[in-house]
């Protein structure tokens, strides 16, 4: 429970032909620290996250975790997050939803 983007985030990125360094901004929830960082590691992206690129404007421990909205909650934040421009052209949402189930997508900047 809890770690589903350590399983979606893989699928996504090999359905696409894209590696973790090509994301340029990532929007993990983690209702709880110990999930996030289980991601992270399982993810290799603990370097991604010590570089801002992991939630650079706080996720759902500093932002909130709104039952039913935290899909438009943090797909919004990753889409103005890629529109201001600091960041490259790919974003990925991925959040655990529901039973231990994952989901995540990737945002293209145009």
């Amino acid at each position: 429970m809890g770690v589903g983007p350590a399983v979606a985030i893989p699928r996504l990125l090999a359905r696409h032909g894209l590696a973790a360094a090509d994301v340029a901004r990532w929007e993990i929830n983690e209702a709880f620290a110990s999930q996030a960082l289980y991601c992270l590691r399982a993810l290799g992206l603990e370097p991604a996250w010590l570089g801002g690129r992991v939630n650079p404007d706080g996720g759902a421990i500093a932002l909130g975790h709104p039952l039913g909205a935290t899909g438009a909650r943090m797909t919004a934040t990753l889409v103005h997050g890629l529109r201001r421009g600091d960041a490259g052209e790919l974003g990925v949402v991925s959040m655990c939803v529901g039973t231990g189930m994952g989901m995540a997508a990737l945002f293209v900047r145009e």
